[in-house]
């Protein structure tokens, strides 16, 4: 019996070299899944387009297919595998592995865990996508060795997990984290929750290119976006965004210092609230931002919190990138199937 770290505890627990998890992160794009060894190392990978547009059925059946396809590119067998675990967006039913509503998969109430199950032969555990990269961070990557760690990951939304005591604290009726719809600003843009001032209608890559597209479309100011994103602006990517920020496009340069300004307040009331040992960010577009943009983040957030509570806590970036919902789904089957 081989002796690790058990991440959600701290403590060691006692796992086969034999046994491994397979990890999950289901998006409304892609569906990305691997073979996770007990150190957080990935065996293998697959990636396939999520077309959900075909029904939640096919999903299932293309998640199962890629199950079948990284244990067989992992060059292990199939009763190796101890456990599946699935990062999925939107409220989960954690109880029944009910995936209560996605948007952007058009799903309501699907039984993914049961289905899936079904169809692998395989214990399945079923978390909320941010909750689960949360969990990887925390295992393998900027958290590894703290006990409370909230992340915070900007994208379309911007979405939080938070880990107190080694475990994923989910709130009363499991919907802690919702940092993207804390109100920053009252009266502010109006955020697709309902409310005005959230900060993910603020700062989110969304809220982001509606400024952008004001100031360039309404408000007519001369930007170099048109030509690094191809004329293009119903969409534009963080890669874009980034490169016309590095260039000092004065467009871009002022909507990224007005997000970074709101994420630095949200962090500040993060950590006057909950005074983690640590706070990591994620998302495309703050890896792509770099460093500069993390410094103003970190001005802001020290600027509003509370000096005392500040003392201490670490702002950083993910280590694992677009591995967390993977690595994190397997963490989060391995813990459930030792449970």
């Amino acid at each position: 019996m081989k002796k690790e770290k058990d991440s959600s505890t701290g403590g060691t627990l006692g796992q086969d070299s034999n046994q491994y998890q397979i990890g999950i992160d289901m998006g409304g794009t892609k569906i990305l899944a691997s073979v996770i060894d007990s150190n957080g190392q990935i065996l293998s990978r697959n990636k396939q387009a999520t077309a959900p547009e075909q029904g939640s059925e096919a999903v299932i059946e293309r998640i199962s297919d890629q199950v079948d396809s990284v244990v067989k590119k992992a060059k292990i067998k199939k009763e190796q595998i101890s456990a599946i675990g699935i990062g999925a967006p939107g409220p989960i039913d954690l109880d029944n592995g009910v995936v209560i509503f996605a948007p952007n998969l058009g799903w309501h109430n699907v039984p993914l865990k049961k289905s899936l199950e079904e169809k692998t032969g395989l214990p399945t555990h079923l978390d909320n996508d941010v909750n689960v990269g949360t969990l990887g961070e925390y295992a393998f990557g900027a958290g590894r060795g703290k006990k409370s760690v909230v992340c915070i990951f900007v994208g379309t939304g911007i979405g939080g997990g938070i880990i107190i005591d080694g475990k994923l604290f989910y709130g009363s009726s499991s919907t802690s984290g919702e940092i993207g719809h804390t109100i920053i600003k009252v009266g502010g843009p109006k955020c697709g929750c309902g409310n005005r001032g959230c900060l993910e209608a603020l700062a989110s890559r969304t809220a982001i290119t509606k400024q952008l597209r004001k100031h360039i479309l309404i408000d007519k100011e001369p930007s170099l976006l048109t030509q690094i994103n191809g004329n293009q602006l119903d969409t534009i990517k963080s890669g874009s965004i980034a490169k016309a920020f590095r260039k000092k496009d004065k467009v871009t340069v002022k909507v990224i210092k007005r997000a970074t300004k709101y994420i630095g307040i949200g962090i500040a009331s993060t950590v006057n609230f909950l005074n983690p040992e640590m706070i990591i960010l994620g998302g495309g577009l703050i890896e792509a931002l770099g460093n500069k943009t993390m410094d103003r983040i970190r001005h802001f957030a020290t600027k509003y919190a509370i000096q005392h509570a500040m003392s201490g806590v670490e702002i950083t970036t993910t280590q694992l990138g677009d591995d967390a919902g993977i690595i994190g789904a397997a963490v989060l089957a391995k813990q459930r199937s030792n449970k």
